[in-house]
C-alpha cells in the first residue's frame, strides 16, 4: 500500500507543481496532494475532492489502475507534462482500463495513422476521448471523414484542430448536417473545405443549419459558389440579433442594406467585425486616410487587417515617405492590402538608405500599437 502511495505521489507531482498557484487549507487528517489537485486544478468543491483523493489513496486496486494506465501512455510517447495536462483536464483519465479501454483504442488510432507525438498531441487537447466509447463515437467519427477528406493525412490535420469531434454523437449529431448540405449541392470539396477549416459549424442546430442555407440562396449565394462556406460559417455564429445589429452598425457608417449584403456575398467577413472595428476603421478611412466611399466598398478586404498591427503603422510610413517625395501613392487600399513581405521589400528595405531608421520607426510603431 505503500509503495503504491508513493508511486501515485510521483505521477501527479509534476501536475501539483505545474498547475498550483494557490494554496487550500484542508482538514490536516485528511490533507493529501491528490486531494489538493482535484480542488485546484480539476475544480472540484472541497468535499468530493476529499472523497474521490481518499478512493484513489486507500483503494488499493485503483492506485494499481492509475499507475498502469500512466505506465501505458509512457509507452506510448507520452511524457509527464503530457500526463499531467491530461489529469487536470480530466481526470477521470486514470480510471480507465487498459486492456479493455485504452489499447483498443490506441491500436484503432495507430491503424488509422495516428503515431509517435500526433497521439499526445490530439489527446492533451480533449482526453475526454479516452472515456469516449470507440465503436459510437470515435469510429463513426473516423468514418464519416474519410469520404469527404479522403486520405488519413487529411483526417489528421482536421482532428488536431478539432479534437473534440471523436466525442460527440456523429450519427444523431453531425450526420444530419452533412446530408443536408450534401443534399443542397455543396460539392465534395467544399465540404472537405468546411471540415477542414471551419469544423465547428457541422455541430450547430439542425434547424439553424436549414435557416442560414436558405437565406445565403435567398441572397443569391447558391452551395457551389467559392464564398458559400465562409458566408454559411459567418452566418450560423451569429444569432439574429446580432446579425441584425451587425447591419446597423453598418447603416451607421453610411452604407445601404444593398451594399452590405452585396459586400457580404464577396467577403463574408464583413459582418465578423466587432461594432467597435467598424467605427474605428471607417473613422480613419473616412476622416484620415481620405478614401472615399466606393473605393472603401471595392476593397472590403482591408477590414480583416488589425488597424494597430497593420493599418496604421503602414499609413505612418506611407506618409514618412511621401512626406521625403519618395513615393506617390494613388490606391492606398493596395498600399494597405499587399503582403508584409512586398511591403518590407518596396517600402523598407528599399528606402532605408534614404530615410535612416525607417525600419525601427515602423517596428515601433507596430510595437507601440500592441504587435
Amino acid at each position: 500500500m505503500a509503495s503504491a502511495c508513493m508511486a501515485m505521489r510521483n505521477i501527479l507531482s509534476l501536475a501539483q507543481k505545474r498547475f498550483f498557484n494557490t494554496s487550500v487549507i484542508l482538514p490536516t487528517a485528511s490533507s493529501s496532494f491528490t486531494a489538493e489537485y482535484l480542488i485546484k486544478t480539476c475544480g472540484l468543491p472541497l468535499q468530493p475532492g476529499l472523497s474521490v483523493s481518499k478512493k484513489l489513496l486507500n483503494d488499493e486496486n485503483n492506485l494499481q489502475n492509475s499507475q498502469a494506465v500512466v505506465e501505458f501512455l509512457k509507452s506510448h510517447h507520452f511524457k509527464d507534462a503530457h500526463i499531467a495536462k491530461m489529469v487536470q483536464k480530466c481526470p477521470a483519465v486514470l480510471r480507465c482500463k487498459v486492456e479493455d479501454n485504452l489499447e483498443p483504442k490506441f491500436d484503432f488510432f495507430i491503424k488509422n495513422g495516428f503515431e509517435g507525438q500526433l497521439l499526445p498531441q490530439i489527446l492533451m487537447s480533449d482526453p475526454r476521448i479516452l472515456v469516449c466509447r470507440l465503436d459510437t463515437r470515435i469510429k463513426p467519427c473516423l468514418e464519416l471523414l474519410k469520404p469527404f477528406l479522403g486520405s488519413n493525412e487529411n483526417i489528421i490535420a482536421v482532428l488536431k484542430r478539432a479534437s473534440w469531434l471523436l466525442t460527440y454523437s456523429f450519427k444523431s449529431c453531425v450526420q444530419p448536417n452533412i446530408d443536408f448540405l450534401i443534399k443542397e449541392g455543396l460539392p465534395l470539396d467544399k465540404m472537405a473545405k468546411l471540415l477542414m477549416s471551419y469544423p465547428r459549424t457541422i455541430l450547430i442546430k439542425h434547424d439553424r443549419m436549414v435557416s442560414a442555407a436558405n437565406y445565403l440562396k435567398n441572397l443569391g449565394l447558391e452551395p457551389k459558389a467559392p464564398m458559400f462556406i465562409h458566408a454559411f460559417r459567418v452566418m450560423v455564429q451569429l444569432s439574429e440579433p446580432t446579425w441584425k445589429k451587425k447591419i446597423e452598425a453598418w447603416k451607421s457608417v453610411g452604407w445601404s442594406e444593398g451594399e452590405i449584403l452585396g459586400t457580404f456575398k464577396r467577403f463574408p467577413f464583413l459582418l465578423s467585425c466587432s461594432e467597435e472595428k467598424i467605427n474605428c476603421m471607417m473613422d480613419f478611412f473616412v476622416n484620415t486616410v481620405k478614401l472615399g466611399h466606393q473605393t472603401i466598398t471595392a476593397n472590403p478586404s482591408i477590414f480583416k487587417y488589425s488597424f494597430d498591427k497593420r493599418i496604421y503603422p503602414r499609413y505612418n510610413v506611407l506618409k514618412v515617405l511621401e512626406s521625403k517625395k519618395l513615393i506617390r501613392v494613388r490606391k492606398t487600399a493596395t498600399f494597405l492590402k499587399i503582403s508584409e513581405q512586398k511591403f518590407l521589400e518596396n517600402y523598407i528595405t528599399k528606402y532605408e538608405g534614404k530615410v535612416p531608421g525607417l525600419l525601427e520607426i515602423y517596428g515601433s510603431i507596430r510595437k507601440t500599437k500592441g504587435l
